[in-house]
């Protein structure tokens, strides 16, 4: 036995993608006395700016964002009561196809091996028994999500640690769900066209490939709570506009894929740290 905490890391692309795929397990497990870290990889540059001044337009200053975003995101850690904050600070390489993937110095643009050995030296510091990251696409193809991946999958192969490793990801029962909370708030949206739902049917997984269903619903006010402490990203945040009991009905379930355990714990399971305690 050991006096060490157990220890959740999460590693995340910007701020505010803490709190959509993992604000109820950090809330619930710091609840629990676990101590939980965030890796946030970008400085968020490529956000919305103050007034909503989108990228590219007049008057959209990327460093200046980059600060009001690490503002909002040491808030959102508050309400959340994450442990330890940790930001590699790597410019946003913004979305797919946007000339900022190809900016010297985005995320995007650095060696896997680079950011890799800077997060392999916060794993060999934190020991996380429980490391959650994204899928080798992303969940959704972004790039800063997908370099989020490649650099964490590198950095757990840098060091001795063998921690339970999670993807987070979303039923095909809950994104159908989600679709049908967007129509609902948003009685005029157009169907999409047959491309981008092909598309969507591919995120997530079949509900039965599910390894891991966290139920957070108990913490889902302090998930809604830390969303909104992104108040300049407020447009693209579709969830607020929910409001909470609503938000709490269709995400206070937070699911992931188990792709490396050491405990032998039985899936599916509805604990990170099965096993560990």
């Amino acid at each position: 036995m050991t006096d060490r905490p157990l220890t959740l890391m999460a590693v995340h692309a910007h701020p505010d993608d803490e709190a959509t795929g993992t604000g109820g397990v950090l809330a619930r497990y710091a609840a629990e006395g676990i101590r939980t870290v965030l890796v946030t990889c970008t400085d968020g540059g490529c956000g919305d700016g103050a007034g909503g001044v989108k990228p590219g337009d007049p008057g959209h200053d990327p460093a200046a964002v980059a600060l009001m975003r690490r503002r909002e995101l040491e808030a959102s850690c508050e309400v959340l009561k994450v442990s330890d904050l940790e930001m590699l600070d790597y410019a946003d390489s913004g979305m797919i196809g946007w000339a900022s993937n190809d900016a010297p110095g985005s995320f995007w643009q650095t060696p896997v091996e680079e950011g890799a050995a800077r997060l392999a030296e916060l794993m060999r510091h934190y020991r996380p028994d429980v490391v959650v990251t994204y899928d080798e696409n992303g969940f959704y193809g972004h790039p800063d999500h997908i370099q989020a991946h490649r650099i964490t999958m590198a950095a757990l192969e840098m060091t001795e640690l063998t921690p339970k490793v999670y993807w987070t990801t979303m039923p095909h029962s809950g994104m159908k769900r989600f679709g049908e909370a967007m129509r609902e708030f948003h009685e005029d949206m157009p169907e999409p066209d047959p491309a981008e739902a092909a598309a969507m049917a591919e995120i997530g997984l079949p509900d039965d490939e599910i390894t891991t269903w966290v139920d957070t619903t108990a913490f889902s006010g302090q998930k809604f709570d830390a969303l909104a402490a992104h108040a300049s990203q407020g447009e693209n945040i579709f969830f607020l506009k929910m409001g909470k009991e609503r938000f709490g009905e269709l995400m206070g379930m937070e699911t992931f894929l188990r792709v490396q355990d050491a405990t032998g714990a039985a899936v599916p399971e509805n604990d990170l740290f099965a096993g560990l305690r």
